[in-house]
């Protein structure tokens, strides 16, 4: 008998079996467009379209079974944007004779800006025009907004912004001898929101492959790529992929360890990556992401701390000394070792001093210390807990009456609020069930 179940049983049974629902885009003119230059170009994309999908939005659909350590694409060298390409470009007799001489970072970000300015008449016009036209990096966000993130991340997007501002201010001398090749002032063309999209643009989107070092370029680290199609497939934390430039083909190839079904959204994985990290780079938080912490900065550190105890400033130059106040977190399995060793060495009375060494290598210093170490663990988790709900209270007073792009910003750093909740209640039942209990 003929199932004639409608539309909206399907959907139910899909979401049960935890299937995610998509709509292709490769109707759309954009999409054709830069499929039909890539082809130009030598690469071919049968294996895969682009689709919309409802929890990562743009990605790329395996139109077939992706086998185990097949390959999911291979983008052939003519169709990667390097800095090599940008010295070939119009833009090369300009980057060549400017001293000092600038980064490839801004060679590749006034290449992007100059691009889009050309529109229909640029090279890279096709690929232009399936970029972001804005990004969800905290280097957009408002003051109001960074401050809802937490501390260690807002540290870091504060840094970013500052480093971001910086080089905008030291790259304008250069942007200004542009000035021959627009007929608009370069002022109105290399705004900082433009230079923030390419930026973006390259920080976010670009692909692993060393180049040799130029003479016209800076001595920054040059390991750009801009690889158009093969940056819409979207970052999986659990999925396994072998990636990098083939010599002996000359494409950027990309390997699926565990295969890809039918139907179903390809990934790669950008590395193993806390969602904080994936924040400040990419611009998105992974939900369950496995890599992901909640960090314990060093001014909340201090918040459970005596400031009585005279030897507190010398334990924390030692733990300093021996790299021992970075990287302090709390996970789904409770306190890291880092945070605990960190907290042992700070407990520590002055008749055990001379256990210093033997406690930063894991060693315990007695049962009461052990207590303490727990006690205070769970006063910097339930701090932690106290500032997420806080900041999630902000955020869904915020939310009403955001615009659009701030509404997206508001929701990411709710997203990442909420994963760390997850992971904050998880350290505190691990806590509770290894605290000491009163005596009867």
């Amino acid at each position: 008998m003929k199932n004639r179940s409608g539309r909206r049983a399907r959907r139910k049974r899909r979401k049960k079996r935890g299937e995610t629902g998509h709509v292709t885009l490769s109707h759309e003119a954009s999409f054709m467009d830069l499929r039909r230059w890539l082809k130009q170009k030598g690469f071919s994309s049968k294996g895969l379209i682009p689709a919309s999908f409802t929890d990562t939005g743009r990605g790329l659909m395996a139109t077939q079974p992706i086998e185990a350590n097949d390959l999911v694409i291979s983008l052939p060298e003519k169709c990667l944007l390097t800095t090599s390409k940008v010295l070939e470009s119009y833009l090369g007799e300009y980057i060549k004779r400017w001293k000092p001489p600038v980064s490839p970072l801004i060679a590749l970000c006034s290449f992007l800006i100059a691009e889009r300015y050309r529109g229909d008449t640029a090279e890279w016009s096709p690929y232009i025009k399936v970029l972001p036209t804005s990004y969800t990096c905290p280097v957009y966000f408002s003051k109001e907004i960074t401050d809802l993130l937490p501390m260690d991340v807002r540290k870091k997007a504060e840094t970013q912004k500052e480093q971001f501002e910086e080089l905008y201010s030291t790259s304008l001398p250069f942007f200004l001898s542009l000035q021959p090749i627009f007929t608009h002032p370069v002022e109105v063309v290399f705004t900082q929101d433009a230079v923030r999209w390419a930026w973006c643009s390259v920080n976010t989107r670009t692909v692993y492959m060393e180049h040799a070092r130029s003479d016209f370029l800076s001595r920054e680290k040059n390991v750009f790529a801009l690889a158009p199609y093969l940056d819409l497939l979207n970052h999986c934390p659990e999925v396994q992929v072998q990636a990098g430039f083939n010599e002996l083909s000359r494409c950027y190839e990309i390997r699926s360890v565990p295969g890809c079904k039918k139907f179903q959204q390809a990934f790669i994985c950008y590395g193993p990556h806390d969602n904080q990290r994936l924040l400040l780079e990419y611009g998105f938080v992974a939900s369950g992401n496995p890599h992901s912490v909640v960090y314990v900065d060093l001014d909340t550190l201090k918040l459970c701390l005596n400031d009585a105890d005279k030897q507190l400033q010398q334990k924390l130059l030692f733990l300093d000394d021996n790299d021992f106040l970075r990287n302090l977190t709390f996970g789904i399995d409770g306190p890291s070792w880092r945070l605990m060793t960190a907290l042992r060495l700070l407990s520590m009375k002055p008749e055990q001093y001379s256990c210093w060494k033997s406690v930063l290598l894991g060693a315990p210093v007695s049962h009461d210390r052990e207590d303490w170490c727990i006690l205070k663990a769970q006063i910097l988790c339930q701090y932690l807990s106290d500032d997420n709900s806080k900041a999630l209270l902000r955020i869904a007073q915020l939310k009403h009456g955001a615009d659009g792009a701030q509404l997206k910003q508001l929701c990411l750093v709710e997203s990442l609020r909420r994963e760390e909740r997850v992971i904050l209640d998880r350290s505190k039942q691990v806590l509770q069930n290894i605290l000491p209990q009163p005596s009867s």
